[in-house]
């Protein structure tokens, strides 16, 4: 074989040059249709672990209303009970309150 000349080592130069942009460009369009994908699936586990916390949070917050509301009844039961009991220690709490906050001064 016999050596090649210059022009002939520069067309192939050039060949491999753009042979090896063509393989570049498509392995980032590549790349970017991966990461496209992958954000997107991403996004929708996301959304749908909002979702379950949002559930959950209100299965929580239902309970905790529904204990709210049954320790005001009994309270108020308690206190149309025993009313003078309720005055009783409703004034020891105001005394408690004001000691320690007199203590801070």
């Amino acid at each position: 074989m016999p050596p090649k000349t210059t022009t002939e080592t520069a067309e192939a130069a050039g060949e491999a040059a753009v042979r090896v942009a063509e393989a570049t460009h498509k392995a980032i369009v590549d790349a970017q249709k991966a990461l496209a994908e992958n954000a997107k699936q991403f996004e929708a586990t996301l959304k749908q672990g909002v979702d379950q916390l949002k559930a959950q949070s209100r299965v929580y917050a239902d309970a905790a209303s529904e204990q709210i509301d049954e320790a005001a009844r009994v309270a108020s039961d308690q206190i149309r009970a025993r009313p003078l009991a309720s005055a009783g220690v409703a004034l020891g709490v105001g005394v408690l309150i004001g000691m320690l906050l007199a203590s801070r001064r």
